[in-house]
């Protein structure tokens, strides 16, 4: 470890934010950044614990107390090879990764975690700017290509280790950019595009081909695909949201958050926007439906629109500020979690059930909820029970936020044939291959909405057996 005692000298210190009054008018990222003195400081906190419970609670199996002394000692390129050999862009992590490390490590036992994802990401960024991170393309190709479906984390990661592999990798995208959700569903005020495309640029020089704008299983069918390469990994995520079936919700003004922040995106990255297509929450009073992530950036973005007001709604019980005794260290802290949105001015209200969506000439005006009590049932499920009268809150422009459920199922997946698990997501055996044989599934489309650093995972897990698979067909 950096410093023996460096978790009892130096404090917790995070960068924090830029001022909210400064932020709100622009999209630039929202972080900001320690000086290499305390970022050295916060790297000697790390124990190097006997068992790293940071690394076991990473998806990507970060070897989170070689890389921090790497750090503290000022090698910068040892701490990124180290990064960067478990995680193919980890300065995507260091920006959006909730860091279930963090709340895992022994220090937060006293709440005093080591700052592991702010030092990832600061540890990258001093690696680009130093000239360490370069292109390196396999030395030589095994003829052997395979199809990525889908150009977000799971794919990028598994067409990243694939191609570093030998094998000659193409992307398939169906939007004008690669990247997928971290493109265009995470809003650049927690992650600029520019990073994106830095990786990009690399992955390009190693030989990676990209195709924008093909919708796999329309312009390309799926028995092409089967014809032209010699495996295909399906990275697809899982794009159906959950619908609210209320009365009022055809009512011009509301729509799916990923509509509104994918929109957003395009928008700040100088995109036309067709003025009837237009969802602006400017001078509007906003009703955020779903207390996740996605539900914060609709929060955040809103908020960057000029809205007159936001107002955030959840279905669920407001979580408690401390864990219970029921969810202890190391496990995820099921607490409330405010993001930097949120302090940006925004209503959060718990325990909401939504009834009904009300509007004047076809436009919604008002929201109908009702307060809900949670109790146990005698085996331990909770249910829901609807208490006092029902409510009306002012909307102007309604942004469902509550989840996805499942992959888009028209199209390439049914075209394949491939099967589908009781949840509706791709079927996948343990080394990740679907029910047709040259076809094998990555992330979201196998495991379920989740978090980018599963995805991650899952585009490693899958790379790996594809690699197998093609390996073996040349024995």
């Amino acid at each position: 470890m950096g410093d023996p005692k460096g978790f009892m000298t130096v404090g917790r210190k995070e960068g924090g934010y830029r001022p909210v009054k400064e932020r709100i008018y622009d999209f630039g990222e929202v972080e900001q950044t320690l000086n290499n003195q305390d970022r050295k400081l916060q790297a000697s906190r790390c124990m190097d614990c006997g068992v790293p419970f940071c690394h076991w609670a990473c998806p990507v199996g970060s070897k989170i107390p070689e890389w921090q002394d790497s750090l503290y000692h000022g090698n910068t390129e040892e701490a990124y090879r180290i990064l960067h050999s478990t995680n193919s862009f980890p300065e995507i992590t260091g920006r959006v990764c909730p860091a279930l490390c963090e709340k895992s490590c022994v220090l937060a036992i006293h709440e005093e975690a080591v700052t592991v994802r702010e030092n990832e990401c600061a540890t990258v960024e001093s690696a680009f700017d130093l000239g360490f991170i370069k292109p390196t393309p396999p030395q030589t190709r095994t003829g052997k290509t395979v199809a990525v479906i889908g150009s977000g984390p799971a794919g990028l990661s598994a067409a990243d280790l694939l191609n570093r592999a030998g094998h000659q990798i193409t992307i398939f995208e169906k939007n004008d950019a690669i990247g997928g959700l971290l493109r265009y569903g995470i809003p650049d005020f927690k992650l600029n595009k520019t990073v994106i495309d830095r990786r990009l640029s690399l992955f390009r020089k190693e030989g990676i081909t990209f195709k924008t704008n093909v919708l796999v299983g329309r312009d390309i069918t799926g028995e092409e695909l089967l014809k032209d390469y010699d495996a295909v990994v399906l990275a697809l995520g899982v794009e159906q949201p959950r619908d609210l079936a209320v009365e009022g919700r055809n009512l011009k003004g509301v729509h799916f958050a990923m509509d509104f922040l994918v929109q957003n995106n395009r928008r700040v990255a100088g995109k036309k926007i067709q003025p009837d297509k237009m969802i602006d929450a400017a001078g509007k009073h906003v009703l955020v439906i779903g207390g996740g992530d996605t539900g914060s950036d609709c929060v955040g973005t809103a908020i960057r629109q000029k809205a007159a007001g936001v107002m955030q709604l959840e279905i669920l019980p407001k979580p408690p500020e401390k864990r219970d005794e029921n969810n202890p260290w190391p496990y995820w802290p099921n607490v409330l979690r405010t993001t930097s949105s949120h302090l940006e001015g925004c209503k959060r209200k718990w325990s909401l059930l939504t009834k009904r969506i009300l509007g004047d000439n076809g436009i919604v005006k008002q929201v109908e909820v009702i307060d809900l009590e949670w109790t146990k049932s005698t085996s331990g499920q909770w249910k829901m029970n609807e208490k006092g009268k029902p409510k009306l809150l002012k909307a102007d422009l309604v942004l469902l936020a509550m989840g996805f459920t499942q992959p888009i199922h028209r199209g390439l997946l049914d075209s394949l044939g491939v099967e589908y698990d009781a949840r509706g997501n791709v079927k996948v055996n343990k080394s990740k291959q679907t029910s047709v044989e040259k076809v094998f599934a990555a992330g979201d489309v196998e495991r379920g909405a989740s978090l980018v650093v599963h995805a991650i995972q899952g585009g490693k897990t899958a790379a790996a057996y594809v690699n197998d698979f093609l390996t073996r067909e040349q024995e």
